[in-house]
């Protein structure tokens, strides 16, 4: 029997029989994956991503009722970290489980490589999603805020649906709250100013729950939710808009002091900080928090849900955020990018099967374990990717050792700054970006660092070198100076420094596995002197321009 027949015009086409055996095919591996799904049942699994929602200054005081529903009802890790404290370069992470010299996204940009068509050819299709697509055991479900650029025209545009994905509602760009378009499995659909119809938070509640109503029911879930806050512009819903009308920005004791011993881009921060601007950040805490109570309504909405429809004790639910913040620490206005605790350090719940109710853990955890812990939870093995992370899930349920856990992780980031001058403020020359009215900025060109922030029985330490014409460098003992007021990089022991420096080395380059090696407090760590270089060289930022 013939599978191909010519037309008149000499061209191969297709007979309906091989239309029919290529239909027998996707038939006979559907109902595989529909046997495989229904024979060894596997969890669901939920993970809600807020937008710059901090943990070392408050930000989960307003979260009331996630902490009951997930932390409380399992494990709440204390140490967990960003490999990048910005919004994109971090969301790199925990969709690929890769640091970000491993994914090449550096900053919000398309230039920055931010949701652009290199990552769309290089990255997307070997996200966590898309192995679990490529699969076909789970079904999968994205609501949110995606990448900082998605939607923009150059790179497909909304009509771009990455692989991974069956069920996609995309935002256009940035995290906005009203006037915004949604990708709705490759179409646009616009959104205005009408708040039943349009608040993000709850639309994203609303979408969410007609997944869980109408989804499949012979096959496990991934649910991705993706909120916009509490990122700026920190719009609350109408019932929320009075709350905590005395709340401020906590005082603590990094609180608008001066930097005096930090990188030139914190010392030039003015201290005292104007009333003014004192007053602007105090109001945008409050703001942040009021958008929270949203999104602590979409958790239990979807938390019920589940309840409702039985399928609680079979679901893990997680819950982190892409990155930190700050408000006036260091004199710093509001921000994120800088290296301290207050921008790189992420809450981090999780319930589900076999995770025991109010456990907390001082374990490290960094973003890049999120896409092997889920794969894992799926049934999967890291090993099967190119990821540099690692499965937290045998900690959760207590089937891993915590005494060989990981000691350190990298966090990077690459400074941002414009080619010319703020007119604002000319005394400050170009290279600079993120400048606020009283000439503060908050980036630079050459605010690129790399750090190990190491947690171990011996030491809870941070190492930073920055990539500028000085090397300068930051260390902080944390268990002396939770608030990292003291850099001690001049005073600490110099095997100390060129432990770290080595190590630092190492993060740098490593890949898959070699990220996994054993770091300098672990019983394991092996130091050759003979491989430091002759100074201490970070990894370079090829675009960096020269400045102070």
């Amino acid at each position: 029997m013939a599978l191909f027949v010519f037309n008149s015009a000499s061209k191969m086409v297709s007979s309906p029989f091989v239309i029919l055996h290529c239909i027998l095919i996707c038939v006979t591996l559907h109902c595989n994956n529909l046997a495989e799904a229904q024979m060894n049942p596997r969890p669901n699994i939920v993970l809600i991503l807020t937008d710059d929602l901090d943990v070392s200054i408050g930000g989960m005081i307003p979260l009331v009722k996630t902490k009951k529903l997930i932390g409380d009802a399992g494990i709440t890790f204390t140490n967990t970290f960003v490999a990048s404290p910005l919004c994109c370069p971090s969301r790199a992470s925990i969709l690929t489980g890769k640091y970000p010299h491993n994914h090449h996204v550096v900053n919000n940009t398309l230039e920055g490589n931010c949701s652009s068509t290199a990552w769309q050819k290089t990255q997307e299709p070997e996200t966590f999603p898309a192995f679990l697509q490529k699969h076909g055991i789970y079904q999968t479900f994205f609501a949110g805020k995606y990448l900082n650029e998605y939607g923009n025209k150059k790179s497909g545009g909304v009509e771009h649906v990455p692989p991974g994905w069956d069920h996609w509602f995309a935002l256009e760009r940035n995290s906005k709250y009203y006037n915004y378009t949604l990708s709705v499995n490759g179409r646009a659909q616009r959104h205005g100013q009408n708040y039943s119809e349009d608040y993000l938070t709850d639309v994203l509640a609303n979408i969410s729950i007609d997944f869980l109503e109408n989804k499949s029911n012979r096959r496990p879930f991934f649910m991705m939710v993706s909120t916009p806050a509490p990122h700026s512009p920190w719009t609350a819903a109408p019932q929320y808009e009075n709350n905590f009308p005395n709340i401020k920005a906590p005082r603590d004791p990094n609180f608008n002091v001066h930097g005096k011993d930090k990188h030139w881009l914190i010392r030039q921060a003015k201290t005292p900080m104007t009333n003014s601007s004192v007053e602007f950040l105090d109001n945008a805490y409050r703001k942040r928090w009021r958008t929270l109570l949203s999104v602590d309504d979409l958790v239990e909405k979807v938390v019920r849900k589940l309840e409702v429809r039985g399928e609680l004790s079979k679901t893990y639910l997680i819950f982190t955020s892409d990155n930190g913040y700050h408000t006036g620490q260091f004199s710093l206005p509001m921000d994120k990018r800088q290296l301290y605790e207050f921008d790189i350090r992420v809450p981090l719940l999780v319930r589900g099967p076999n995770i025991k109710p109010n456990q907390t853990s001082p374990l490290l955890i960094a973003n890049v374990d999120l896409g092997p812990t889920i794969l894992d939870i799926a049934g999967y093995s890291v090993n099967e990717t190119q990821m540099d992370g690692m499965s937290f899930l045998p900690i959760m349920t207590g089937k891993g050792n915590s005494s060989t856990w990981r000691s350190d992780v990298l966090v990077e980031y690459e400074g941002e700054g414009s080619n010319i001058s703020d007119p604002a403020c000319p005394l400050l020359g170009p290279g600079v970006s993120e400048c606020f009215p009283d000439c503060v900025c908050e980036d630079s060109y050459n605010n690129t660092y790399a750090c190990v922030r190491t947690v171990a029985q011996a030491a809870n330490l941070q190492y930073c070198e920055f990539d500028d014409n000085e090397v300068f460098v930051e260390v902080y003992n944390l268990t002396a100076d939770p608030f990292q007021l003291s850099n001690i990089a001049k005073s600490i022991d110099q095997e100390v420094l060129e432990k770290m420096n080595h190590r630092l080395m190492m993060l740098q380059s490593c890949s898959g596995q070699s990220c996994r090696t054993p770091g300098v407090y672990d019983s394991q760590f092996r130091f050759d002197p003979r491989l430091m270089f002759s100074s201490l060289v970070p990894h370079r930022n090829k675009r960096r321009q020269t400045l102070k």
